[in-house]
């Protein structure tokens, strides 16, 4: 029987499914109000008629309760529309849980860009020795970060796992139990999570799904790649942020540091611990049992907390020993099951994660003046008593040659101390869990190559006098930076001390480019093209110094934080970018969303690995032309002006503040870290952290970052009589037409029907327009040079599995507006914010963030 087409699949196994367990959801009475099943259908038809008769939000909801509920005391409708929000934040958890039961189904496991297609592909052409070879060096990191885009609670996680099994074997009693505990379960976090806490929820994927679909992603390589012979490289690791990352969050501390890694060895140890025995009660054959039994033992003990002198290399060379006397005396029974234990103390060791620090270059300098002055002040000759006095040149000269240690006790700033001590904490993990456990320290907002050299320059100091076994990878963020970033590196590479600890790692230099805050700061096509140009500038210099670079990307989340079809992304770098190691970050709801299943998660990382190898080993030259390079400058420079003149419009922060959800991110209680950088009173653009200022462009339905000053940039080749200019760069280049296809699925999640009432607004009306008509010219233009009839039209089930969402989530997107119109009326009426009516309207607004955001999962 022949493959249905993707877009069936999907409506047969996603839609038929949720249509029927939605209607058994809306009739389950899990609360007083037995009605709110009965009455929300209801509401969501009025929501889609009025925004098609152009009505505003206030008007829709005034509409409905006149005529479906007339009776109801004020306080009551009030009560009801927290009760919508409340069932619709749940069916977005039914209709995920639905989603990732199909996922197998709706997408082809065997298909282009997986392993199995990538093998029989190379080996049709003769090129599996090559394929081999690369896979020798190639790996492929996914990063992941703390940072709150997932607004689940630990339960509810729980509940989407086991209603995602029951989907599955469509066991309609387990279904029905499983709702009704969903419509119980308490969503709202009252309190801020730890960072351990945030540490500890991630490290739920890694036991539950990493450890199964790394593992049977190596395995599958090994067996059919390399025909079971010995890999040396891991190929597939995993990094990780929380109670890593200080960059903006004083409550990460050495303590909480020292604490995640200690819980990520207790987490693979137990792994470890299963799977022997598991294999334990297989192994029943003389000569492997007792040592079995022994290494089951050993292992206990360290969960336990007991004494136990197990280490990682004897753990390795007991289960080597077990598997060679099966193979020789027991006709190789079971090798497979410790051949793939084997594998994954290769992959995982006894750390499982690799634990990255960061922390912001204008934190370190104020930690290294602390450690300097308190060295002057001491009497130590450790830096010269004028290094203030000197230039940065000479201050970077100073820091190369710089030898000692320094007494922690002379510093007294709490603060620096923190800092300083979390640098001690690297050695300590080291220690325990292995030089993979933290070997990494990322410099967030770095300018210049004193910023690496202080940091330099303090690890050396403070824990490693001998060997600094620790990684520096500067992060390059806004565009001035990256335009700056290979000159620093530059310095770097000839500073004798710096080149001399490159040699010692490998010469291997890893450098991070950002996202968040480059979509943030150059708009959507500057931000992507400078990054392309760093890219293409540190790999010559790079290579020059006969380093491999290795470039990490803040990539995964929605396409307006850098993210979007990341494997499509790295499939369309050509040779003049370094490509052997992809590594990238991934946040919030995209782990739950491509990585939340072990099917997900195998599918995803078997694209990622495809798409960095498919280029080395395709004759396709995905060069860019001078033509096309030209082009993509004039569009990048064109969009750049739109949009930071749109950035320098007097309403762009008060819109933002009054008009939109960013002040009520910080009561969602669903990240440790505060939702400003600074210590302002008033709102101001550089405090704004990335995630609050894509989240609220969201909210309102208007994607800004993904999409404004694309339409601008466009639009001048229209008006020129050029526009088969960039038709041209669509057809010919990969990476520009992954970059439209990005924009067109945040173009997609816009709905300015919602806020068109914003318009008539005295103050910001015409600064809505201004937005509303910068998204009708990209739309127009992009589907003019697309050649498509409508948005994602090449994607269909991608478009339908959106469109299912935005369906779901209108009556919460009215609810916030009409609660965001009430607090703007109660203002302009002089009531204070401490008012119990404006209490109520805060808390329907901040309730209804939550749905929203967890609903766009498949901005990934």
């Amino acid at each position: 029987m022949p493959t249905q087409p993707k877009l069936t699949r999907f409506n047969q196994n996603v839609l038929s499914k949720y249509q029927i367990y939605n209607s058994i959801f809306m009739t389950l009475p899990f609360d007083s109000v037995t009605k709110t099943g009965a009455l929300l259908p209801l509401f969501h038809e009025t929501c889609q008629k009025g925004f098609a008769n152009k009505e505003n939000p206030t008007a829709i909801v005034e509409s409905f309760f006149k005529k479906y509920q007339a009776r109801r005391s004020p306080e009551s409708q009030i009560n009801l529309l927290f009760r919508f929000i409340q069932y619709i934040e749940r069916q977005v958890v039914l209709f995920d849980a639905i989603e990732d039961a199909a996922f197998p189904v709706v997408n082809n496991m065997d298909g282009i860009g997986t392993l199995r297609s990538l093998k029989e592909s190379t080996t049709a052409e003769n090129k599996l020795d090559s394929l081999q070879k690369y896979l020798e060096e190639f790996k492929v990191r996914i990063v992941l970060t703390a940072h709150p885009t997932q607004f689940y609670p630990g339960s509810v996680l729980g509940i989407i796992t086991d209603l995602t099994e029951a989907i599955r074997q469509n066991d309609l009693l387990r279904i029905n139990d499983l709702l009704a505990q969903l419509g119980k379960t308490p969503f709202f976090k009252h309190e801020k999570p730890s960072p351990f806490d945030e540490a500890v929820s991630l490290i739920w994927y890694l036991e539950n799904v990493f450890y199964k679909s790394f593992g049977s992603i190596y395995d599958y390589i090994q067996q059919n790649i390399f025909d079971g012979k010995q890999i040396d490289n891991d190929i597939i690791n995993i990094g990780f942020w929380p109670g890593g990352d200080r960059d903006g969050n004083p409550f990460v501390t050495p303590e909480i540091t020292l604490k995640v890694a200690a819980r990520l060895r207790l987490s693979i140890i137990k792994n470890y611990y299963r799977n022997v025995r598991q294999l334990k009660r297989k192994l029943t054959f003389e000569g492997v049992e007792d040592r079995m039994m022994n290494l089951e033992r050993k292992l206990y003990s360290i969960i336990t907390n007991e004494a136990s002198d197990l280490t990682l290399n004897h753990f390795i060379s007991e289960l080597k020993a077990v598997k060679q006397i099966i193979v020789e005396n027991h006709q190789s029974l079971y090798v497979e099951e410790i051949n793939s234990l084997i594998n994954k103390t290769h992959l995982f060791g006894f750390h499982f994660a690799n634990l990255d620090i960061r922390q912001d270059s204008r934190k370190h300098h104020q930690f290294f003046n602390d450690m300097v002055k308190a060295l002057i002040e001491s009497g130590s000759d450790i830096l010269p008593k004028n290094y203030f006095d000197l230039s940065e040149q000479e201050q970077v000269q100073i820091l190369s040659k710089v030898e000692g240690e320094v007494d922690l006790s002379l510093i007294n700033d709490a603060e620096t101390l923190k800092a300083l001590n979390t640098m001690k904490a690297i050695k300590a993990i080291q220690k325990t869990n292995g030089e993979k456990a933290a070997n990494r320290y990322i410099i967030s907002n770095n300018q210049t190559t004193l910023n690496v050299m202080q940091l330099f320059t303090m690890l050396k100091l403070v824990a490693f006098q001998d060997e600094l076994t620790v990684d520096i990878g500067p992060l390059f963020e806004t565009i001035t930076d990256l335009e700056n970033a290979p000159a620093v590196m530059e310095e770097l590479y000839k500073n004798p001390k710096y080149a001399a600890h490159l040699k010692s790692r490998g010469n291997r230099q890893t450098i991070m480019l950002g996202f968040s805050d480059g979509t943030k700061d150059g708009g959507y096509l500057m931000a992507n093209w400078a990054i392309y140009k760093a890219k293409e500038n540190l790999t010559r210099v790079s290579r020059e110094h006969g380093i491999k670079v290795i470039f990490f990307d803040g990539r995964g989340g929605p396409p307006a934080r850098g993210g979007g079809k990341t494997h499509n992304f790295y499939a369309s770098l050509g040779p003049t970018i370094e490509d052997e190691e992809v590594q990238l970050t991934i946040q919030g709801q995209t782990i739950s969303s491509n990585f939340g299943t072990l099917e997900s998660s195998q599918y995803n990382l078997e694209q990622l690995i495809s798409s960095g190898i498919g280029n080395s080993l395709s004759n396709k030259d995905l060069s860019m032309t001078p033509e096309n390079r030209e082009v993509m400058t004039d569009l990048s420079k064109r969009s750049y002006k739109a949009y930071s003149d749109f950035k320098a419009h007097p309403k762009f922060i008060p819109y933002l503040e009054h008009m939109s959800t960013l002040k009520y991110y910080a009561k969602t209680n669903i990240g440790s870290r505060p939702s400003k950088r600074g210590k302002a009173e008033g709102l101001v653009f550089e405090d704004l952290r990335a995630i609050p200022f894509v989240g609220s462009w969201s909210q309102l339905k208007q994607n800004v970052p993904g999409f404004f000053g694309v339409g601008t940039a466009l639009k001048h080749y229209e008006d020129s009589g050029e526009f088969e200019k960039v038709q041209t760069l669509f057809k010919t280049s990969d990476f520009f037409k992954t970059l439209i296809e990005n924009s067109m699925m945040s173009l997609s999640k816009s709905f300015f029907d919602l806020t068109r009432y914003m318009a008539e607004d005295t103050e910001y009306g015409e600064f809505w327009t201004i937005i509303y008509n910068e998204y009708e010219t990209s739309k127009r233009l992009i589907l003019k040079l697309t050649g498509y009839k409508e948005l994602m039209e090449e994607e269909p089930a991608g478009k339908a599995s959106i469109a299912v969402r935005e369906s779901i989530v209108l009556p919460l997107l009215t609810i916030q507006q009409y609660a965001l119109k009430k607090i703007q009326e109660l203002e302009k009426a002089g009531v204070k914010p401490d008012d119990e009516q404006m209490k109520i309207y805060a808390n329907m607004v901040t309730r209804s963030l939550f749905g929203n955001i967890n609903a766009s999962r498949n901005s990934a």
